[in-house]
């Protein structure tokens, strides 16, 4: 996570939802920085006889290389968030350019009243304008998961005469199926091979979803069969999203000491949440007597 200047790199246990190690840096982290990081961290695992079993990592770069070279053949896994989230930014924006070409498309209109002549013209640019209306305010039924049958019969309706946006929305399920924990991962791997090769066929949706070409995909499909593999970096973006809290309500001076601090202190609230739910369910039944 950056903050300005600093970058804080943070290990956290996806099964308890507690920070294990963290370092604030004063610039960008590299390769070195990453692998210094994680031999700490594994220094720190052996002195408690302690082995790690899987890591989850966003699809940043710095990770695969300090993975093996520390950890070596461990099971790593990309979080599938960080993975549909690119590919929804992806679809919705083809549908946006869609948006964009078929306004293009809508004949111009001398000002006031239109002409007898020119009511056909008028008619058409109607009907293109309700369409591209219909397409912003129902954009999200192109990536939402599961829709209902009310939803698909919207869908077909503002889709009508437009068959690459339903071949999209075709194309968003089959990513969708990839990740269902009912499979395992060389039947995921699988229907990733057919969906790059349907994807080949279609020049402008292949350009689309041109992540899903991406040569480090498959490693978003190890918690198929890795099942205490966490398949998001949940754990990690929880942290993060407390500390961007602390940001906004907690301080305003940002130097690397006082970054340090707010973590630890981070961690100690962690540390202690077992026993404050305890006092609480206490008091809770003690005055219920």
């Amino acid at each position: 996570m950056y903050d300005g200047p600093f970058c804080i790199l943070s290990i956290v246990d996806n099964r308890t939802f507690k920070r294990l190690s963290y370092q604030v840096l004063s610039h960008d982290p590299t390769h070195r920085d990453i692998e210094t990081f994680f031999r700490h961290f594994q220094a720190a695992l052996e002195a408690r006889g302690l082995s790690l079993k899987g890591i989850t990592t966003d699809g940043s770069s710095l990770y695969p290389e300090p993975i093996a070279t520390v950890f070596g053949e461990v099971p790593h896994q990309l979080c599938t968030f960080h993975v549909l989230r690119d590919v929804t930014k992806a679809v919705l924006s083809a549908v946006a350019k869609l948006r964009k070409e078929l306004a293009a498309t809508a004949p111009k209109l001398a000002r006031g009243r239109p002409a007898k002549a020119a009511k056909r013209a008028a008619r058409r640019k109607k009907r293109i304008e309700q369409k591209i209306s219909d397409l912003f305010e129902h954009r999200y039924l192109f990536v939402q998961r599961q829709l209902t049958a009310s939803e698909r019969k919207t869908l077909a309706r503002i889709t009508r005469g437009q068959p690459q946006l339903r071949t999209l929305r075709g194309l968003m399920e089959e990513v969708y199926r990839l990740f269902d924990r009912r499979c395992r991962m060389a039947t995921a791997l699988a229907k990733l091979a057919r969906l790059r090769a349907r994807l080949r066929r279609f020049v402008r949706l292949r350009e689309v979803l041109k992540k899903l070409f991406l040569p480090g995909l498959e490693k978003a499909l190890v918690f198929l069969d890795e099942t205490l593999l966490g398949a998001t970096s949940n754990a990690v973006e929880r942290g993060n999203r407390r500390y961007r809290k602390m940001q906004k309500t907690v301080y305003r001076v940002r130097t690397q000491r006082s970054i340090e601090v707010r973590v630890a202190l981070d961690l100690l609230r962690e540390q202690q949440a077992q026993s404050r739910a305890e006092t609480t369910k206490t008091l809770h039944k003690a005055r219920a007597a």
